[in-house]
This record gives structure tokens, sequence and C-alpha cells, in this order.
């Protein structure tokens, strides 16, 4: 269970709490406007109608209190950015702030921001790949160069074990589990654990790697 400090309440704030309840943790949540927060109350920890750009409202917070602090003022980007800003200046251990332009998000980064969301962005781009490719279901991207993807087995590891096929040696590819209707569920398959057809592979891989392994899959 971590503690959640989320400032902002637009349409991407309100799922990004909903989500975070439904995971057990605890969530503080911020906003100028009692409206935007009133559907959240039941969900969350603690709540305060408040403008985090205003002197003292922040530090009266106790953001050092907090595992993770959102930002979630895309429509504002000079309260973002002073907020942004004074969260880290008051110590706050982790600064997420959300935007979907490229050119602002260096300035987020430069004054406080540990790291960046781009609502638009990460959903096109999850869209396109997973709508795009015959064999993906699904994607989520990682840092340097790696992501998460649910793909169908390549013909030859059909029918064979995880160490028959030598997949994480050959291929240099983490099977994380495997979900089909002859298997079940598997997580973090072992190495005996035999391939169906009609699986569907949860793996960890490079972009790289992923791109050469769908051009074989479409031969």
């Amino acid at each position: 269970m971590k503690s959640v400090l989320i400032i902002g309440l637009g349409d991407f704030g309100h799922h990004l709490c909903r989500n975070i309840a439904s995971l057990k943790n605890e969530i503080m949540i911020v906003d100028k406007k009692e409206e935007a927060v009133a559907d959240l109350m039941d969900i969350t920890t603690s709540c305060l109608i408040a403008d985090c750009t205003e002197s003292g409202v922040l530090q009266r917070i106790g953001v050092t209190n907090f595992d993770l602090c959102y930002v979630c003022i895309g429509n504002n980007f000079r309260d973002s950015l002073i907020i942004t800003n004074r969260l880290k200046e008051l110590g706050a251990s982790y600064v997420i702030s959300q935007t979907n332009d490229e050119l602002l998000a260096g300035f987020l980064l430069n004054n406080g921001a540990d790291e960046i969301i781009h609502p638009n962005k990460d959903t096109s781009l999850r869209v396109a790949v997973k709508h795009t490719n015959d064999h993906i279901f699904d994607y989520i991207e990682l840092r340097s160069g790696y992501s998460i993807y649910e793909i169908t087995p390549l013909r030859e590891w059909v029918g064979k074990s995880i160490l028959e096929s030598n997949i994480r040696a050959k291929y240099n590819i983490y099977i994380i589990s495997i979900h089909g209707p002859q298997n079940g569920d598997i997580p973090m398959p072992g190495p005996k654990t035999v391939i169906c057809a009609d699986d569907h592979l949860t793996v960890l891989s490079s972009e790289e790697t992923m791109d050469n392994l769908m051009k074989r899959m479409d031969k």
C-alpha cells in the first residue's frame, strides 16, 4: 500500500484516483472546486478544497508524507508548473506531472517533475500497437526500450515446452504469464510448461526484439 496525493480532479485525475483506490492505496485528493471531488470522497482517505498555487497550501498538506504526488492539471500549464516546482522544493519524494505537450514536458522535468504522463500520447500509442498487428493483443510501454506485450506464440514454439524452445536464450524474451483455453491462467510459467497454439503469452521484450519476432510471425 502506498500513500498518494492527487492534485487536480479533471477527467484524467478522476480515472487515476479510481484506479489507484481499486488497488487499496491511501489517497488524498485536492482541487479548487468542490464539485470536482464530490463523487470521490467515499473512496479516498482525505479531501481538500484548495488552490495549491496559493502560498502555504502545499506546506500545510505535508507533501513529504506521500510516496507519490500526481499533478493532474493538464489544461493550465502555469498552475501545473508552479505546483510541480513547489512540491519538489518542499521535499516531495516522487512527483508525476500530466501534460500532452512535449515542449511543456521539458519545462516540468526541469522544474521538479520526476516523471511525465502523456495521457493522449500513451493511449494512442497503445491503441495503435494493439490494433495494427494481428499478433499483439495488448501492450504496455516501459522505460529503456522495453515493453510488455500480450502476443500469440511463434509457430515453432507450439507443442513444445518453454525449455525445449529455449525462448529466453534464443529470442531474448521473458514469458511473464500464459493464458489460454487449455492451459488456463499460468503466472510465471515454469520451464516444463508446454505452449499451445491458442495461448496468449504475456512477455517482456525489447522493442527491437519484438519487431523482429513480428516479422517472423508474418512469414
